[in-house]
């Protein structure tokens, strides 16, 4: 791992996004490339020596000057920091500010489905991950001891999730964290038998060319409310789900019908471009 994107707003939560991604960066010894989006309008940008123009240099000067005080932390003592401030506004935007800086992960805070009027509230942190191309890090709390140690990976075992479920073993693997399958079943949404599942799960390990291992299955009205609730049970770093990245949320996690699983969570959640 080379480098690490982080959003901020200059908010808490990207404050705590930010301390996780150092903890990282100093296991791995990658560096932090911190960006901030100004969202101001074109029309506001590119209208010259007037007084739109300054007040949107005056933002940009203003963003450059809290970073001084937002990257003034004990935590990022020995990390390698690059700041951008540019006025972005579509969040795709940052799938292209990652592959520029060689970034391996985006970490990122929410503020949650009813949170703040700022960047990457609600709906924008589900544009971030449906738009990203590498694995997007969820942040929901503050979290000063962060280790990766044990991730939990929600899995509808078909063969569309191979690549997430490699991916994914892949960075257990990495971090040298245990990693625990789930399935959760549910009464409403293509309920499937135990003999059926198992028969689903082995051809599963089968075409994915790995070695079977043992998987959860966890009965719950919704997958969103059965990975959280699952997730409260055991001591685990990461909630991990696949995701598509065509539509929102409610398309991606194995056929749920959650819509933002990545704000709701306690745990800090990953997800993979299937």
């Amino acid at each position: 791992m080379k480098n690490i994107l982080v959003p901020v707003d200059f908010s808490e939560p990207s404050a705590n996004a930010l301390e996780v991604a150092a903890a990282i960066a100093k296991l791995k010894g990658a560096g932090i490339t911190v960006i901030h989006m100004l969202g101001l309008s074109e029309s506001v940008v590119t209208k010259y020596r007037t007084q739109e123009f300054e007040e949107a240099r005056y933002y940009m000067m203003l963003a450059r000057k809290r970073f001084k005080t937002f990257l003034d932390k004990p935590y990022l003592k020995g990390v390698k920091t690059h700041q951008i401030v540019q006025n972005y506004k579509i969040f795709s935007e940052l799938n292209n500010v990652a592959k520029e800086q060689h970034s391996d992960l985006i970490v990122m805070g929410s503020h949650g489905s009813s949170g703040l009027t700022e960047f990457f509230v609600g709906s924008n942190t589900e544009k971030v991950v449906r738009t990203s191309d590498i694995p997007v890090m969820v942040i929901k709390a503050r979290n000063p001891d962060f280790e990766i140690k044990t991730i939990l990976f929600g899995c509808d075992f078909k063969d569309e999730s191979i690549l997430a479920y490699k991916n994914v073993k892949e960075f257990a693997n990495y971090f040298s964290a245990g990693l625990q399958l789930i399935y959760i079943n549910t009464p409403y949404y293509k309920f499937t038998s135990s003999r059926a599942l198992e028969e689903q799960i082995k051809t599963f390990f089968f075409k994915s060319g790995e070695e079977e291992q043992e998987v959860i299955i966890y009965n719950d009205y919704s997958v969103e409310q059965g990975l959280m609730n699952y997730g409260k049970q055991g001591d685990y770093s990461l909630l991990a789900i696949p995701t598509h990245g065509r539509k929102r949320l409610s398309h991606l996690l194995l056929g749920s019908i959650a819509e933002d699983v990545a704000n709701r969570a306690n745990l800090p959640v990953l997800t993979l471009k299937i």
